[in-house]
């Protein structure tokens, strides 16, 4: 729901069935958005890109290019959180689907209840600034980034670990000086790994925390959650340079979940 002063809450419906885009459209509208509908993925990435929306649902299986593909050119002009609404459901369509950018992926037919509950986890999260024209911030070589003129180190809001800067005003991360763009969902994990420290956070510790859970509260995490839990974090590797085998920054704890890397009994 907006408020006065404020700009209006801005969803994208990208689906080419009329009926699942007037039942998605009804869900939105539930949820206090103003909506803009697409039946095709040309459609949905112009108003995407005119829009600017919050939240961009997503189909598959759309005329002319597929929606794994319009996630990838959403990608690339969008901070928008993308939720993928396919009928394929194999663990192989679920990785493609975040590998591609979504933050969610639902499977068709799926409750209505299920999807505003996603949409309003996303609203606790923030949102990462669009892409388009972003400068790119560069920081002296061993100096905390300072990426604002008002910022100073003791008012400077971010998490440093060996040359991986993350700052959650701005929304930037960089390594070794260079920024690397991360969808909504990644840049909220690697907050979470870099606040933990050397502790351990769990696939489901990390699936709630997307929620906007506290860190000590418990609830019920499903087995795709947990799924896409380790999808996004292999694409923040990637993203990063980071090898699984010989871990810098994010480290794998067998039957556990993930950790910062530790050297010498120490994260660095």
């Amino acid at each position: 729901m907006s408020v006065p002063g404020e700009q209006p809450l801005v969803a994208v419906i990208i689906e080419d069935d009329a009926d699942v885009r007037s039942l998605l459209d009804e869900v939105f509208r539930a949820a206090g958005f103003e909506t803009a509908l697409a039946g095709s993925g040309l459609e949905g990435l112009a108003a995407v890109e005119s829009r600017r929306p919050v939240i961009t649902t997503l189909d598959v299986n759309l005329p002319g290019i597929d929606g794994f593909e319009v996630a990838r050119r959403i990608r690339q002009i969008s901070g928008t959180f993308i939720i993928m609404l396919s009928a394929l459901s194999s663990e192989s369509d679920v990785v493609l689907g975040l590998t591609s950018g979504a933050d969610e992926y639902l499977v068709k037919p799926f409750r209505p209840r299920e999807l505003r509950a996603r949409i309003e986890a996303l609203l606790r999260r923030p949102q990462i600034p669009d892409p388009v024209g972003a400068p790119a911030v560069r920081a002296p070589s061993g100096a905390i980034p300072v990426v604002s003129t008002d910022a100073t180190v003791a008012t400077w809001r971010g998490r440093v670990h060996r040359d991986l800067s993350l700052d959650l005003d701005t929304r930037v991360v960089l390594v070794a000086q260079a920024r690397i763009d991360l969808t909504p969902t990644e840049f909220e994990l690697l907050a979470m790994l870099l606040e933990a420290g050397p502790r351990v956070r769990s696939k489901s510790e990390l699936a709630l925390g997307l929620r906007g859970s506290p860190p000590d509260q418990q609830g019920p995490v499903s087995e795709p959650d947990k799924r896409a839990i380790e999808t996004h974090i292999a694409n923040l590797r990637r993203k990063l340079g980071d090898s699984p085998t010989e871990p810098r920054y994010v480290e794998t704890v067998r039957g556990v979940g993930y950790r910062l890397a530790i050297e010498d009994g120490g994260v660095r």
